[in-house]
């Protein structure tokens, strides 16, 4: 394919998924800024008052990025799972791009492309909502940037190969559900990982929502758990890992095959 026309391949994907989430935007975007004002008052204007000042800083302030990365990522991920599988398996629009010669990185990228779309959009619809209940200070604008889109690139990655594999729609709730909720809550959204026994420390620094959670923190507030470079090199690494994962898979036909 010429480089137009793998732009148009690409541009057309991307409006497809963009173009479904503002259709259904009372199903894509309005859950998670309902359930983040929730989060706010519960454990920001009611949790956070009683507990005060946590390394330094009000609670509220300490679990905004954490909420944030809540939602991106689910979001992020849902939406490409969602969108494929639905492709897959009810329009059968997937048939038709993988007979064209439309090459594997153009599908993956259309996919991704409105997942971090997505995944962006509520971030910063989140944050916008953080504004009713605190007054957010920024430390480093390229770190929230950087980690907003980079945690919604891997996580929609995941997404794209959740809804590979998919067979039904429980297939493409099950891991949200059972596996990235119970990360993203023991990744040191509501807590520092310095307040835990070294056994469950040692854990913790095997989740990567850690990572996201602390390199998200540190545009906001300065510090850190772990070093922001380290937190930079597991999105990295998870990114390049998902994408050849994710090529191989559609270049195989690998969960495609009915």
């Amino acid at each position: 394919m010429s480089p137009y026309k793998q732009w148009i391949a690409f541009s057309t994907i991307v409006r497809k998924g963009i173009v479904r989430v503002f259709r259904i935007w009372s199903q894509t975007l309005l859950p998670s800024v309902i359930t983040s004002v929730l989060y706010f008052a519960v454990f920001g204007s009611i949790l956070g008052s009683r507990i005060g000042d946590f390394n330094g800083v009000p609670y509220i302030l300490f679990v905004v990025p954490g909420l944030v990365m809540l939602a991106v990522v689910t979001n992020a991920f849902s939406d490409v799972a969602t969108t494929f599988f639905t492709a897959k398996f009810f329009s059968r629009s997937i048939d038709e791009i993988l007979v064209s010669p439309t090459p594997p990185w153009i599908i993956i990228a259309g996919f991704v492309g409105s997942g971090v779309v997505r995944g962006v959009m509520i971030g910063a619809l989140v944050l916008v909502v953080s504004l009713f209940f605190t007054h957010l200070t920024i430390h480093s604008l390229l770190a929230i940037i950087g980690f907003l889109v980079l945690t919604s690139l891997v996580f929609a990655l995941g997404g794209l190969i959740n809804g590979i594999y998919a067979k039904n729609f429980d297939g493409i709730t099950i891991i949200p559900t059972f596996v990235l909720t119970p990360l993203v809550y023991l990744g040191g959204v509501f807590y520092s990982v310095q307040a835990l026994p070294s056994f469950w420390q040692n854990l913790t620094f095997l989740n990567p929502i850690f990572y996201i959670v602390n390199g998200f923190r540190y545009g906001f507030l300065g510090f850190a758990d772990v070093s922001v470079g380290l937190c930079v090199a597991v999105l990295c690494g998870l990114a390049a890992i998902l994408i050849a994962a994710n090529w191989y898979m559609l270049r195989t036909g690998l969960g495609l095959r009915q």
